[in-house]
């Protein structure tokens, strides 16, 4: 481990770009519009940016990203800000480690970036909800993204808590930023210019008193109902799509202004059960320097990608549910682990004919360390049982925001007293539920197949269990507003509702109640192993094998796992990790999975069946 952070705090402490800086900390800068270009202390200014999330990234690998990003050709960072993980229950706030905004934005600065802000508070990202806190969706009255006084009450508490950190460092001010996004991609979703006029103005009375913009698609519904009067607007699209296309229609919205790409997308996300996405980046690096050329400003869409750590993925719902996997590698220019792809040096080509006059491109800091972790077998297990508290009891079942929960599972119960059979009916379990009794598991219903029928037949005496494991809130479209998760609405019996229920919630937020045994597990459990390492390293670790479920490393929760594919590797920093007494927890929904794993310096992408 020490020698692992040796080698990150050198390279933060690395003057490498001394001569080439273009936000050097304390000076101040004025950023305007001059007819059809951003001008920089009254010089034309082209952003060259890439987008990278700081939740996505551990906190000691920020300046590697960033000298990397500088290395490419850039000279701005973009990030959203995910209210979710920063207020993760209403009145608890947290901008601490990974989720300092502050001390990354002042990282940006130190490395010679300029900043493009994005708080949202709506933010899409393929996060958890588009970044809005799941604890939302518990009034079942409250329109979220909307004028709606509740949830414009509790918006303005967020950008307040957020100006208070990030207003203070605008470029007027001596920091590093030079626009802050109003909302985000609004026109995809609706028209109300009241709404998104309200947003703007919790930005100005927050502090964000420099520039504003708005960012959207180039349909001409996207730009009637997402840009706003008096600030610029930036559009997004692929960067293997036509830009001279796109930016047509751009011109039959608005004239005579700066033209810049919002996003444009480098890769693509992957949703559970597809194949891994790589895209063109010959095509991808044509179309750069056609827009470069123009000098019109661009945002690489992801420059970096990180992980969605935890349940923090989200989902997209249009004609079935699909949720999103762990990795947002992105195919990425640099990829999950930090290292450079070709993508980076196709793109690079490109940017280096296009830095500003004295700018020098500087060379990338070497590669971390990958390291491969011998083979582990896990001979101790905690049934997921042991993590249930005292019961909620009530005639319907709720959903898990009616139980006051976020994430995570909920275990739902039933009394049988006399033997039955036929079909059971949920309407609808939230996401994939296991249902059983006396241990035994009757059936599976997955979302994603639009399963809510299962044919069972039940014993007296033993309560019908249904384990419910939530994945991702959807995170773009109008199911934003009522994703809620667990069982949502009743459950029959040869279409008689069940009632009398018990509820157990299973955040899976603290593990500190498991006890492990060496005894068989019969049903969904946690299984334990431990071990050292020497060399220290990041690493990719191998899941094939296993169900469904998640893992933790030392406490880190590395996010979601799932045999149906596309992803079979969890990323796992080394700054998680220590040179002895590592423990990795594994929670498996099948106890007839293998019990094995081991660390790899690639990812594994393998979808069954594919």
């Amino acid at each position: 481990m020490s020698g692992i952070l040796r080698s990150i705090q050198s390279f933060a402490a690395l003057c490498l770009f001394a001569g080439t800086a273009l936000s050097a900390a304390g000076a101040t800068h004025t950023f305007a519009v001059e007819g059809e270009h951003f001008v920089l202390d009254g010089k034309p200014f082209v952003i060259r940016s890439g987008e990278m999330h700081y939740q996505r990234v551990p906190h000691q690998y920020w300046h590697d990203r960033m000298q990397k990003m500088r290395a490419l050709g850039l000279n701005t960072l973009t990030t959203y800000v995910f209210w979710n993980v920063h207020e993760p229950q209403p009145g608890a706030w947290d901008f601490s480690g990974d989720l300092d905004l502050g001390a990354y934005l002042k990282a940006a600065q130190e490395e010679g970036l300029f900043v493009l802000l994005r708080p949202g508070p709506y933010v899409c990202a393929e996060w958890d909800l588009g970044g809005l806190p799941a604890w939302l969706l518990r009034n079942e009255q409250m329109q979220i993204r909307s004028k709606d006084p509740q949830f414009l009450a509790a918006a303005e508490r967020y950008i307040k808590k957020v100006g208070e950190i990030a207003a203070p460092l605008q470029v007027a001010k001596g920091g590093p930023i030079l626009m802050v996004q109003v909302e985000n991609e609004y026109g995809s979703y609706g028209d109300d210019h009241e709404y998104t006029g309200s947003i703007l103005k919790m930005l100005r009375g927050a502090g964000f008193d420099g520039m504003l913009y708005t960012a959207d698609g180039s349909e001409a519904k996207m730009l009637s109902g997402g840009p706003l009067p008096g600030i610029p607007a930036a559009i997004n699209f692929g960067a293997s799509d036509d830009p001279e296309k796109e930016f047509a229609n751009f011109a039959k919205f608005r004239t005579g202004v700066p033209k810049m790409v919002g996003e444009f997308w480098t890769g693509w996300f992957d949703h559970w059960g597809e194949n891994h996405h790589k895209t063109d980046a010959a095509k991808e690096a044509k179309n750069l320097d056609w827009l470069l050329s123009r000098g019109i400003g661009v945002n690489l869409y992801m420059v970096h990608g990180g992980s969605s750590w935890g349940p923090m993925a989200g989902a997209n719902l249009y004609d079935r549910y699909e949720p999103d996997i762990s990795s947002y590698d992105y195919d990425a220019p640099i990829d999950e682990a930090g290292r450079l792809t070709p993508k980076f040096s196709a793109l690079r080509d490109v940017l280096k004919k296009y830095l500003s006059p004295g700018e020098t491109l500087p060379e990338p800091p070497a590669a971390l360390p990958m390291v491969e972790i011998p083979k582990l077998t896990f001979k101790t297990n905690s049934p997921l049982t042991r993590l249930l508290g005292a019961p909620v009891r009530n005639d319907a079942p709720k959903s898990m925001e009616g139980l006051g929960q976020n994430y995570g599972m909920v275990l739902y119960r039933h009394p049988v007293t006399k033997a039955a059979q036929g079909t059971l009916e949920l309407n609808e379990a939230r996401d994939y539920a296991l249902v059983s009794q006396k241990g035994k598991l009757l059936g599976v219903l997955d979302r994603r197949k639009k399963e809510t029928k299962l044919e069972i037949s039940l014993e007296a005496g033993a309560p019908l269990e249904i384990l419910v494991d939530a994945a991702g809130h959807v995170n773009f479209g109008v199911h934003i507003t009522d994703d809620r998760k667990g069982i949502v609405g009743a459950v029959k019996l040869n279409g008689q509702e069940l009632t009398g229920w018990e509820m157990f919630p299973l955040p899976l937020d603290n593990l500190s109640r498991l006890k492990f045994r060496s005894k068989p597990a019969t049903g969904p459990a946690f299984y334990r192993a431990n071990f050292d390492l020497k060399p220290m390293g990041d690493s990719f670790l191998d899941l094939r094998g296993w169900g469904k479920g998640y893992v933790w490393v030392n406490g880190h929760n590395l996010g979601r796992y799932w045999g149906v594919g596309p992803q079979q590797s969890l990323f796992c920093p080394a700054v998680w990790l220590n040179k002895v007494h590592n423990e990795i927890i594994v929670l498996d929904l099948d106890p007839n999975a293998a019990h094995t794993l081991q660390g790899r310096t690639h990812p594994v992408w393998q979808t069954p069946g594919n």
